[in-house]
């Protein structure tokens, strides 16, 4: 599926820093010099990679759960799904500052609740981030039944996680619906008939990447 992003490697959270740093770098140089304006060209310079947004082509196949995030994959396990109160298959990829931060929706189906708990910001790393740090969950069930959770947590500076689809809302897998920043973990709880088709450490890419397959609904 092509996405059908509007505009291109850029992501719009990222034009306000981006014209700041830059006005900042300008008037430093203008008022005093190059040498002094060389940390606000660092920040632009930062924030131009942070906020990148590349066009990404999912890949084809039944049944596929889509990468929603780039970054590390930091658990693959069979957890409690404290949403939706079952057992679940938990796929976690955490995004350090050097990441794309855009994130996609795993699989294509109707947004059935969303869930925002404001928290504490540990470490993403860290399992207890998934219980105890600012986040946003939504609970998707696909064309076949299939209940996905997808959550957006914050991180150590991370301060602003945002989320643009709504509850009874259509999705389709690798739909780009929010973006976290500045550095943070997404998981993602599958039914236990699903397969992982990633291990931890491995490094993925959102909306690229497969992580999983789902079974046969039970």
């Amino acid at each position: 599926m092509k996405t059908s992003y509007p505009y291109p490697l850029i992501a719009r959270e990222g034009w306000p820093f981006l014209a700041a740093f830059l006005a900042l770098a300008v008037l430093l140089q203008i008022s005093l010099s190059l040498y002094w304006a060389i940390p606000a060209y660092a920040l632009f310079l930062f924030a131009l990679q942070f906020f990148r947004d590349p066009p990404r082509q999912a890949p084809a196949g039944k049944d596929l759960v889509i990468c929603p995030a780039d970054g590390r994959v930091i658990a693959v396990e069979t957890v409690d799904d404290p949403y939706l109160g079952r057992s679940a298959l938990k796929i976690s990829v955490f995004m350090n500052v050097f990441n794309v931060h855009v994130n996609r929706m795993p699989v294509a189906g109707r947004v059935q609740k969303i869930w925002y708990f404001p928290g504490k910001f540990f470490n993403a790393a860290l399992d207890k981030a998934s219980a105890e740090n600012e986040r946003n969950a939504l609970w998707v069930q696909t064309a076949s039944g299939q209940d996905v959770t997808v959550v957006q947590v914050a991180g150590l500076v991370a301060r602003r996680i945002l989320c643009y689809v709504g509850g009874d809302e259509v999705v389709t897998a690798g739909q780009r619906f929010g973006f976290i920043r500045f550095g943070s973990r997404v998981d993602t709880y599958l039914p236990l008939s699903a397969r992982a088709l990633v291990t931890v450490g491995e490094r993925v890419r959102s909306g690229a990447n497969a992580i999983a397959t789902l079974g046969e609904p039970s």
